[in-house]
C-alpha cells in the first residue's frame, strides 16, 4: 500500500499556486489569520465554535507541524496578486473519535489513518470560489506529489456550502461513516484513479 511508510519525494514543492491563490505552509507568522478565522463564531459555526485568541496562539506550534515529509499539514491561503491572507486549508489524519490527532503528524511518516481535506475562509472571502480552487489544488498536490491514493472529507450536515465545494472539487458522496465521534457524519472521497480519469 503506497500510502504507508516514507514518502520518497524529499524535494516536493509545498508552495502551491492556482490562477488566483497562493498556498503556503503554515508558519508561526500566520497566527494573525488563525486568530481572525478561529476566533470568529461565523467561521467556526460548523466546526466547534469560536476559540479564544490565547488558545489559538498556544496551538500554533501544533498547527504548524508537518507530516509525511511535508505533504500533511496546514497551508495558508493567500490572494496571489495582493498576498492578502484569506484562510487556510489542510491535509490531516481524519479522526474516528474526538478531534484531529496531531500526534499522528510526524516528519517522515505517513500515519495509518485516512487523510482528509479541510478548509476555512474568512467571511470576506466567501462566495468567490476560493475554497473550491484551493481544494482542487490540494487534491492535485496530494496525487501528484505525495504517496496518497485517496483523500477523504466530511462536513457538518447543515453546511451545504462546504458540501458543494467538495462536489465541485471532484469528491464523490459515499453516504455516512463514523468520524469526529459522529456515527452518521457525511463521508466523501476522491481516489487518485478517479482524479486522473476526470482530468
Amino acid at each position: 500500500d503506497v500510502t504507508r511508510g516514507r514518502n520518497h519525494n524529499p524535494h516536493m514543492n509545498l508552495v502551491l499556486q492556482t490562477e488566483r491563490l497562493l498556498l503556503e505552509p503554515y508558519t508561526s507568522a500566520d497566527v494573525d489569520i488563525a486568530v481572525e478565522l478561529f476566533a470568529d463564531p461565523d467561521v467556526r459555526r460548523f466546526t466547534g465554535g469560536a476559540m479564544s485568541p490565547d488558545t489559538i496562539r498556544n496551538l500554533m506550534p501544533v498547527w504548524t507541524r508537518r507530516g509525511g515529509d511535508g505533504c500533511l499539514g496546514v497551508w495558508c491561503i493567500k490572494a496571489l496578486d495582493t498576498r492578502e491572507k484569506l484562510g487556510s486549508c489542510a491535509l490531516l489524519p481524519m479522526p474516528v473519535d474526538g478531534d484531529t490527532n496531531w500526534d499522528l503528524v510526524q516528519p517522515g511518516l505517513m500515519p495509518d489513518a485516512e487523510i482528509e481535506i479541510g478548509y476555512h475562509l474568512k467571511p470576506s472571502a466567501w462566495g468567490k470560489g476560493y475554497a473550491t480552487e484551493a481544494c482542487r489544488r490540494l487534491v492535485q498536490f496530494a496525487f501528484e506529489e505525495s504517496p496518497l491514493t485517496e483523500v477523504a472529507a466530511t462536513h457538518d450536515k447543515g453546511n451545504e456550502a462546504s458540501r458543494n465545494v467538495l462536489l465541485k472539487a471532484g469528491f464523490l458522496d459515499l453516504g455516512t461513516r463514523r468520524c469526529y465521534g459522529d456515527d452518521n457524519a457525511p463521508y466523501l472521497r476522491i481516489t487518485r484513479a478517479e482524479w486522473s480519469a476526470a482530468r
